[in-house]
């Protein structure tokens, strides 16, 4: 059974590599009849080419209605300039020569342009077509070109008490299992944060003796423990952008309220000290705007709620109050402020109508855009509110056809304003109240 299992698993293998091949092979042929310059008809074709998820004929349709496109646009940046210098020792030559490229017959520059242009759903099969493959997308290499070239897809990781984290991408619609976080039962059972940064995803808690932060890499696919933060906190502000993460406010271990800031570099994994709040504040709602970070709404430490904002700038790093940002405040028992930013707009789910609101920057005021998908909860709690690449999305508990589970429903709020939300994915055993919610653009 094993060996008819390998010889399956096998022949799927040699069949994604022919398709590899001869999907390069027609494209070079296409280009070469239509004495086509690789770099003016658009890198992306070839992309799209080699994404396992498509077949010839839709590939066919793709190249013949983008070549008329692709030759008038001249501001495709050369890729030879953004490449590094390991992946560009291939040469074009004899058999040989290419043979130790990435693609035959292609330098590997260019290879590496069409890579960083697949979707990232299709790395797992890639890896299956080389070692040279498989190393290259084990390495991080393309995560860090793709955000050299400003590149970015949008997956959404959740967790909920009957399902430990799991991730989805909205793209394709399809679940992604991730391992269990190899933690003691004592941060299991806790409350605990979530936050997404470069290829990492960030999850705060506490266990038995001290607060711990665990780490899991989209490049290993692996949990691991991250550095402490400098001040040991819960129910902070944060937010993150291009690699870099802000927090700022939020519950020392004693129980004191902070106005403590820091910045987190996912890079290096350090934390680095940050100017402090004007106002100390815990139960925060944190996001990037503009490339500003903002903390609005929250607590004092006598528990009175804070009805200003602050916004951070960070080339001055200055904090400016904000008076009268979020007038809606929050109480003891609720959730810090359902915020989500999509394009540079701020949007609040205000819980008390059960409708969406969007920031108007020129005045200080809120209005109306929308209403909310499903009953939110009086408090806040058990359900997600985030801005994923141009959508909002709304992930909420729900009874299904077998069991509970959670329903993720997005808005494109740019688009038709009479557009209705579209449920992305509804997966069932997962119970309904959502815990933590982060968005991963990489």
């Amino acid at each position: 059974m094993e060996r008819t299992q390998d010889k399956m698993d096998g022949s799927r293998v040699c069949q994604f590599k022919n398709l590899i091949i001869a999907r390069i092979t027609i494209l070079l042929h296409l280009l070469k009849t239509l004495g086509g310059d690789p770099y003016a008809l658009h890198i992306n074709i070839l992309a799209y080419l080699l994404s396992p998820a498509n077949i010839l004929s839709n590939a066919f349709r793709k190249l013949l209605t983008n070549i008329s496109v692709a030759r008038l646009d001249s501001s495709i940046p050369h890729p030879r300039k953004n490449i590094s210098k390991q992946y560009s020792k291939c040469q074009i030559g004899s058999e040989e020569q290419s043979a130790n490229c990435l693609l035959p017959g292609l330098p590997d520059e260019v290879a590496l342009e069409c890579l960083t242009l697949a979707s990232r759903s299709d790395y797992p099969a890639l890896a299956c077509v080389s070692r040279r493959f498989r190393s290259l997308i084990s390495s991080g290499y393309l995560y860090k070109l793709r955000k050299k070239l400003g590149i970015q897809e949008h997956w959404i990781f959740v967790s909920t008490a009957d399902m430990p984290w799991e991730g989805f991408d909205p793209s394709i619609r399809q679940w992604m299992p991730m391992p269990p976080i190899p933690c003691d039962d004592c941060f299991k059972m806790a409350d605990k944060e979530s936050l997404a940064v470069g290829t990492q995803l960030l999850v705060f808690g506490r266990e038995i003796f001290e607060l711990a932060i665990w780490m899991y890499s989209l490049v290993t696919k692996e949990w691991s423990r991250a550095r402490p933060m400098l001040h040991g906190r819960c129910l902070f502000g944060s937010a993150s952008l291009n690699g870099a993460a802000i927090l700022a406010g939020g519950v020392d271990p004693y129980g004191r309220v902070l106005n403590l800031a820091e910045m987190y570099n996912s890079e290096t994994g350090t934390w680095e000290p940050l100017p402090g709040l004007n106002v100390a504040r815990r139960s925060s709602a944190g996001f990037f705007m503009d490339g500003k970070f903002y903390v609005i709404g929250g607590l004092t430490q006598d528990r009175q709620s804070l009805t200003c904002g602050e916004e951070f700038d960070l080339e001055t790093r200055v904090w400016r109050r904000i008076m009268n940002m979020y007038p809606v405040g929050v109480q003891a028992c609720q959730s810090p402020p359902l915020m989500a930013v999509v394009n540079n707009q701020l949007y609040a789910a205000d819980k008390d109508i059960n409708v969406v609101k969007k920031y108007n920057k020129e005045d200080n005021t809120w209005n109306v855009v929308k209403e909310l998908p499903v009953q939110a909860s009086p408090t806040g709690w058990g359900m997600a509110f985030r801005g994923c690449g141009d959508s909002l999305i709304v992930i909420t508990g729900h009874w299904l056809v077998y069991s509970q589970g959670i329903v993720i429903h997005g808005w494109r709020p740019e688009g038709d304003p009479h557009e209705t939300w579209e449920i992305l994915s509804a997966r069932e055993h997962a119970g309904k109240f959502v815990q933590n919610c982060a968005i991963m653009g990489c």
